[in-house]
């Protein structure tokens, strides 16, 4: 697969019968190429991604922390997990790509919203904020004491899941993060 191509179609990028290409590589591209409409970000990412990985071997390489690193703040994050002021502008970040925005049930930006709140119900918030207007918020698992996640449209919830199984990623839709 080569993430020049301008005709790339997510519904049969998924299928490596078609394609030819099931590499880590060529997962990861398709994993960036589904940032809702912005093939030039996918295509940097990708090639940040390439740079970090080098010249290491495949098999010692974990997609996801690479992944985590060429998307923070543009297309996904990576948040302590009690730093829920991080997590909310984290959130409008990523929604605000897509001009949308997120009903947090209060002001995020007052006190008493952060000492009532934990990470988890905020991800169930986001999540059910955005899945009216047909984007998908999800969670990946992560070995340290953060919440990861980044956004989607909801039309491509299955590619997703596919990839991240084939990437040896562990995701979950917002509305499950406990």
């Amino acid at each position: 697969m080569n993430p020049s191509d301008d005709d790339f179609d997510t519904e049969h990028a998924f299928d490596d019968e078609e394609d030819g290409d099931d590499s880590v590589e060529a997962r990861v591209w398709q994993l960036l190429l589904i940032n809702p409409g912005d093939e030039e970000t996918a295509l940097q990412q990708f090639a940040a991604y390439r740079d970090a990985v080098g010249h290491a071997d495949e098999e010692e390489v974990e997609p996801i922390r690479v992944i985590a690193q060429v998307i923070d703040w543009r297309s996904g994050f990576q948040v302590e997990a009690d730093d829920t002021r991080t997590l909310v502008q984290a959130i409008d970040e990523l929604a605000s790509r897509w001009n949308l925005s997120v009903e947090w049930d209060g002001d995020p930006d007052d006190d008493d919203f952060h000492a009532d709140v934990d990470a988890a119900s905020l991800f169930a918030t986001a999540y059910d904020s955005l899945t009216p207007y047909g984007y998908t918020l999800w969670a990946w698992e992560t070995d340290e004491d953060t919440y990861a996640g980044w956004m989607t449209l909801t039309r491509d919830n299955e590619p997703l899941r596919e990839l991240a199984t084939l990437l040896d990623i562990q995701v979950r839709l917002g509305s499950e993060v406990t």
